[in-house]
C-alpha cells in the first residue's frame, strides 16, 4: 500500500561529513585491530632471521599511521562543525531548548522501549545522537592524546613531544597505557550500538538514514518540513 504522505528529498550530509565518517570508520577499525595485537602480541615461531620477523614493528607503524589519520580527520571535522551547513554545525549537537530535551526523551522511548515515533525527529542527527557524538568527540581526542603521549618517548615527532606532559599528569606510562587500552573497548561498544541504531532508525523513520552516509540525501514528510 502506498504512503499517504508526500516526501521531499533534502541534502543533509555534505561531502566533508561523509568523508569524515568513512575515514573515521576505517581508522578506528585499523587502530582497534592493531592495538589489540600490540597489547598482546603472539609469537611467530620459525627459522627465519630475526630481521625478517619484525612483524610487531610493522603493526606498530600501521597503528601510528592510522593514529595520524584519525587525529587530522577529527581536526577537519571539528573545523567543519563551524563551517558546514546547519546539519553539521556544533550548535545542533548541544541541546539548549525545551523541544530539544523533549526530543531526547522521545528518542529514548523509541530506542529502548521501541515505541512508535510521535512528533518530529530532527532530520540531521536526532538530539540524543547529537549529544552523544558531541561527548564522544572529547573521548576521541583523549584517545589521540594518550596515544601520542605513549608514542613520544620513542619518536622525534612534534606531536609526540607536545603530548609528553600527559604521562606525568596521569601518573606514569603504565597508567596512560591502561587508560588507552580501556578506551578501546568503548569504541567496540560504541560501534556495535551505532550500527544497530542506524539500521533501526532507518526502518522506523523511513528517511534513508543508511544511504544518506553515501549520497548525503534524506527524505522528510512535507507536513513536517520547517516553514
Amino acid at each position: 500500500m502506498s504512503s499517504p504522505y508526500l516526501y521531499r528529498r533534502i541534502y543533509v550530509w555534505e561531502l566533508p561529513v561523509r568523508a569524515f565518517h568513512w575515514i573515521n570508520a576505517l581508522a578506528i577499525t585499523t587502530l582497534g585491530l592493531t592495538g589489540l595485537l600490540l597489547g598482546k602480541p603472539f609469537s611467530v615461531g620459525n627459522a627465519q632471521e630475526a630481521s625478517f620477523q619484525y612483524w610487531v614493528g610493522t603493526v606498530r607503524f600501521i597503528h601510528f599511521t592510522a593514529g595520524y589519520v584519525f587525529l587530522f580527520n577529527m581536526l577537519v571535522r571539528t573545523y567543519w562543525g563551524f563551517a558546514g551547513n546547519k546539519f553539521a554545525r556544533w550548535s545542533t549537537f548541544i541541546p539548549t531548548t525545551r523541544a530539544a530535551f523533549q526530543e531526547i526523551v522521545e528518542v529514548l522511548k523509541i530506542d529502548i522501549l521501541q515505541m512508535r515515533v510521535k512528533g518530529s525527529i530532527h532530520i540531521g542527527h536526532n538530539r540524543l545522537a547529537g549529544l552523544i557524538y558531541f561527548i564522544t568527540t572529547f573521548i576521541f581526542f583523549f584517545q589521540a592524546l594518550t596515544g601520542f603521549a605513549l608514542y613520544g618517548p620513542m619518536s622525534r615527532t612534534i606531536l609526540g613531544k607536545l603530548a609528553a606532559w600527559v604521562v606525568p599528569l596521569m601518573g606514569g606510562e603504565m597508567a596512560v597505557r591502561q587508560w588507552h587500552h580501556t578506551m578501546l573497548w568503548f569504541y567496540v561498544l560504541f560501534t556495535l550500538v551505532h550500527v544497530y541504531l542506524v539500521f533501526y532508525h532507518d526502518y522506523v523513520e523511513g528517511r534513508g538514514t543508511t544511504s544518506s552516509m553515501v549520497g548525503g540525501w534524506k527524505f522528510e514528510r512535507e507536513d513536517r518540513l520547517d516553514p
